[in-house]
């Protein structure tokens, strides 16, 4: 019969499956940190803004007394949507404090802005020379490429759709350049208008859904 004071032995079974689980969860853990350090959200709100502006700049250049002057109308909406984007950006992390998205935020803009740069150098260079029918596709395929680009560097679940909505500016600036001028200013307004607040809103109800 076992004395009631005789040691119990110890299972030791258990041991390393406690080990492996706090060995996997740190793992996550550490993985989880360099995506979050890494990566950056983009507000919802900033796609709608900028789609609003592209909207008004479609209805304006439609307008016969303002079609004349449609290239001025959206330079100046385009410089306007991309101030206003980034303003809604950098209030984002101001308000979430979040330091750690600097990083992520200078990657983002290096890899937004050199397409973003080149559409602009092409739309003065083929400004003077006259050849102003292709700028609007140009300026589609350029900024679906860049979209594209800093796609790589945003949070996983919304990086499908930024990349999905680069893919389609790509699309809608391909088919413009087979398109009649005419047809121009409403291609922009579907691009930098309609695409825009869809995927504006997509991406805010899946940053709420959070």
């Amino acid at each position: 019969m076992q004395r009631p004071d005789a040691a119990i032995p110890i299972q030791s079974s258990d041991a390393p499956v406690a080990i492996e689980s706090r060995a996997l969860g740190t793992l996550a853990f550490i993985r989880a940190s360099i995506e979050s350090s890494s990566s950056m959200d983009v507000p919802g709100m900033a796609g709608i803004v900028m789609g609003g502006i592209g909207m008004l700049a479609a209805v304006a250049v439609s307008l016969p007394g303002l079609a004349p002057h449609w290239l001025q109308i959206w330079s100046f909406s385009a410089a306007a949507a991309f101030a206003l984007g980034g303003a809604l950006v950098a209030r984002q992390i101001a308000q979430r404090g979040q330091t750690r998205y600097l990083g992520p935020l200078r990657k983002f803009l290096l890899c937004l802005c050199p397409a973003l740069l080149a559409g602009g150098v092409l739309t003065l260079v083929l400004a003077s020379v006259g050849s102003v029918a292709v700028i609007p596709g140009m300026w589609l395929l350029l900024y679906g490429c860049a979209v594209l680009s800093a796609s790589t560097v945003t949070t996983n679940d919304i990086a499908r759709l930024i990349g999905i909505m680069g893919t389609l500016f790509v699309v809608l600036g391909s088919i413009t350049f087979a398109l009649p001028a005419a047809s121009h200013n409403a291609m922009l307004g579907v691009g930098f208008g309609g695409t825009h607040i869809v995927f504006g809103l997509l991406i805010g109800r899946l940053s709420d859904a959070r």
